[in-house]
């Protein structure tokens, strides 16, 4: 794997034909892509034909089946991006392309991202994916005790490598990390000129949120690319905001991988910042969920039957750099409670029976005062027909102190047993944000009879072998239940995050299929605009249509309702696999334990 990620497109191009030469042979004859097309669905049927067959003809019959069900997958892909239908969704030909690349010519649009995702294609319809190369002998279960013995080996084997890789992600909860931690938080103290007992309020945590690129190189040492990020933040006006708190997380001297994916979390990039200010200067709409078109009210947000989102404030303690709602969150000073227009909402809320949850986020809601929350739920729970108020926060993890007395008092006292649930939902990203003092927050929450869920967003900075394996773990531990795992937005300015589906749908049968069943009680799922969640693991809900020539893959998405509603689909280019690969391979990954990402559809 990682020789061909390193090949030149020469060298990959003549992988491609000495993978599958039968191809080649049967688009160099075709004198046109009409022709070109029928011959390749000819191949592809009569490959099909033969995996059905329970006698088929050599070398099909001796493939396992495992790896024939592999190549009717990696059928369907093929026919599907070069349908001609698919060409005009997505803009592009793939077979025009390879069309082309049959006769000996080498378009300049040809990538090395695309000819290694056909190479893997092309692999895979013939049952040579060289995946199972290690795999234990056939029949070696038959014999009762024998078999025990080797399954367990097998299984102690899966869980020794996924141990092994989950201490390299160390929690903040282990001592080494706790007196980093304390360093660092005793240095911010000594600059703002405070107490320990100013740690513990959360109030002068929010007077002192880290704004200004002075005040954080005055605190910790920063890379040459955070710098020039926070320049081009300072240029165009783009906002951040780090806590004190979260900021105790960082490594002071320098980014290492304990603390890579925390300030990559709140240190705007240059090309983040150059994206936002290209959508704000073309006028483009950066509410990439298009919550303005499922809004029936101000601030409320409504994707579902019985649930809405009731958004109060428009600020956060902490400003997340892949933001869902990064295109309406206002510095701390400038946020507003929305007043007169909750009300209004609460009331819209109250006639309408059909709705028995509200999720109140925003902005996080915890930023508000307890008198306000107090009126706020309490409006809320004398609606009869609502059975369950969640709290959408992050102050578990970016202000922890914010859990403090008054606020366990108002869940409990709207929390009902038999009645009425009140819940958190909440947001840690990787397990180096479980601390002590988060840990204590969380024990108050969890001590008040409360269920608090996390949901993750699967980045580029949790992506890694066994990462979020790590953080399920910890959160388990700590009394948290791993609810949804998000596949990143197609936010143009939030590249730098973006991983590719196939990722995400590998981790969760390659990785989180290693742990207990209550650990990964956490669903991928990808949030189509305007019309919610679908689920990354169903065939029918999603399928590739096209591999673009930059090796993209374009997904079209069947939305929950395709089922009962004649509802619209929504295509989505993502990121492909080469660049991810790319990515990781400069970051020093092993990218050969990556290999089977390129059969994950």
């Amino acid at each position: 794997m990682r020789n061909k990620i390193l090949l030149s497109k020469e060298k990959l191009a003549e992988e491609l034909w000495k993978t599958n030469p039968e191809i080649k042979k049967r688009l160099s004859k075709a004198e046109n892509q009409k022709d070109a097309r029928n011959e390749l669905f000819r191949y592809l049927n009569n490959i099909e034909r033969e995996l059905f067959k329970v006698h088929s003809q050599k070398p099909l019959k001796r493939l396992h089946p495992i790896e024939k069900n592999n190549a009717k997958e990696c059928i369907r892909v093929f026919k599907n991006i070069i349908r001609k239908e698919n060409e005009a969704l997505s803009g592009f030909s793939a077979l025009a392309l390879l069309w082309q690349l049959s006769k000996n010519n080498m378009p300049p649009e040809t990538t090395e991202g695309f000819l290694c995702e056909l190479i893997y294609l092309f692999k895979g319809i013939l049952g040579k994916t060289e995946l199972y190369e290690k795999g234990l002998k056939k029949g070696a279960f038959r014999e009762s005790k024998k078999a025990a013995g080797l399954r367990s080996g097998v299984l102690d084997s899966y869980s020794s490598i996924m141990n092994a890789s989950i201490k390299r992600y160390s929690d903040s909860l282990d001592e080494n990390s706790a007196q980093k931690s304390l360093l660092l938080k005793k240095h911010i103290l000594e600059y703002f000129k405070s107490s320990e007992k100013d740690w513990s309020n959360y109030i002068w945590h929010l007077k002192h949120i880290i704004q200004t690129a002075e005040t954080l190189k005055a605190l910790v040492k920063l890379e040459k690319d955070e710098i020039e990020g926070l320049a081009c933040a300072e240029k165009n006006n783009i906002p951040f905001q780090i806590t004190p708190y979260y900021l105790s997380l960082f490594n002071m001297e320098g980014r290492t991988d304990r603390d890579r994916a925390v300030r990559a979390q709140v240190i705007p990039g240059k090309r983040y910042c150059e994206a936002v200010n290209k959508a704000r200067e073309t006028g483009q709409d950066m509410d990439f969920m298009g919550e303005k078109s499922t809004s029936p009210i101000d601030c409320v947000t409504r994707r579902y039957p019985q649930i809405v989102i009731l958004k109060p404030f428009e600020s956060c303690p902490q400003i997340c750099v892949y933001c869902q709602r990064n295109w309406e969150i206002k510095k701390i000073g400038e946020g507003e409670i929305t007043g007169s227009k909750i009300e209004k909402a609460v009331k819209w809320i109250a006639c309408n029976p059909n709705i028995a949850e509200v999720l109140v986020t925003g902005g996080d809601p915890l930023t508000l005062p307890n008198a306000y929350l107090d009126n706020l739920f309490g409006s809320i729970a004398s609606i009869p027909h609502i059975e369950r108020i969640r709290i959408g926060t992050r102050v578990p993890v970016t202000l922890p102190f914010r859990i403090d007395s008054g606020f366990i008092q108002i869940l409990k006292k709207y929390h009902e047993w038999g009645k009425r649930e009140v819940c958190v939902v909440t947001h840690y990203e990787h397990p180096s944000e479980m601390t002590r003092d988060s840990l204590c927050a969380i024990k108050k929450v969890k001590n008040a009879g409360i269920n608090i869920y996390n949901q993750q967003v699967f980045t580029y900075y949790n992506s890694r072998r066994f990462e979020t394996c790590a953080l399920r773990k910890i959160m388990k531990l700590s009394g948290i239940d791993p609810y949804y795992s998000f596949n990143t937005k197609g936010k143009e300015e939030t590249v730098d995050f973006r991983v590719p589906i196939a990722r995400i749908e590998q981790e969760r049968k390659e990785e989180a299929r290693l742990l207990s069943g209550l650990v990964r009680t956490d669903e991928p799922v990808f949030n189509v605009p305007k019309l919610g969640k679908s689920h990354l693991r169903a065939w029918q809900d999603h399928e590739v249509i096209m591999i673009m020539g930059d090796g993209s893959r374009v997904y079209r998405f069947y939305p929950w309702e395709s089922k009962v509603l004649l509802t619209d689909t929504y295509l989505y280019t993502d990121v492909s696999i080469y660049s991810y690969l790319c990515r990781l391979n400069r970051d020093g990954e092993n990218i050969d334990e990556y290999t089977s990402i390129w059969y994950y559809f």
